[in-house]
């Protein structure tokens, strides 16, 4: 069975690259969010196996959401992406529960890498 994602970033180009990445490798985009408030608000919805979220957003960052998302479902699957000289905020996501994290700019190898480890 298809696993179901949640795609979260504030550049509409970005969740469209990500889309299109794990849609052609068998994967549900169920939702996308272009923020941290969003993201928290369709996981309730969506209940999704996997999260795949920026750091840098407005309104609610990606580790504020990770947290938040963490504290309704202690099990949930989040990998964060970054771009390259964000390693603090790398290590704090890890440390708040995130499964990976993937730098930007996404290697299609690499985001179906990190997917594959965290959901099969």
């Amino acid at each position: 069975m298809a696993k179901n994602i949640l795609v979260c970033d504030d550049a509409a180009f970005m969740r469209m690259m990500i889309k299109d990445i794990l849609t052609k490798n068998g994967y549900n985009v169920v939702a996308e969010a272009e923020n941290g408030l969003k993201a928290v608000e369709k996981f309730n919805e969506a209940k999704p196996d996997l999260v795949l979220m920026d750091i840098t957003m407005p309104e609610m960052d990606g580790i504020q959401a990770l947290k938040k998302i963490k504290e309704i479902d202690s099990n949930a699957a989040i990998i964060m992406c970054s771009a390259m000289g964000q390693q603090a905020m790398v290590i704090e996501a890890i440390q708040s529960g995130a499964k990976d994290f993937i730098v930007k700019p996404f290697q299609a190898e690499r985001v179906l890498e990190a997917v594959k480890k965290v959901v099969g």
